[in-house]
């Protein structure tokens, strides 16, 4: 596996892709570091979701799933 050189944060995800942010954060609960979804933290509480391009390709897949079953998708995090 090439080393990560780059990851795009959720909102710049949720800009790329069309998506809103908040259902894309419940989106991707379900993925680990192993599908390229990375925590990073700023300073102080500040701390976001980032993609690697790997974990872009997962996230796609996982909007293309939830937009056909919507029913399936549990909703964490609050608006």
């Amino acid at each position: 596996m090439p080393a990560i050189s780059s990851v795009c944060t959720i909102a710049r995800a949720a800009e790329q892709l069309g998506e809103d942010e908040d259902w894309l954060w419940d989106v991707c609960t379900e993925m680990n570091a192993e599908d390229g979804c990375l925590w990073v933290y700023g300073p102080g509480e500040e701390q976001t979701i980032a993609f690697t391009p790997f974990g872009l390709e997962n996230l796609q897949d996982l909007i293309e799933y939830y937009k056909a079953h919507p029913d399936q998708l549990r909703r964490h995090h609050s608006t």
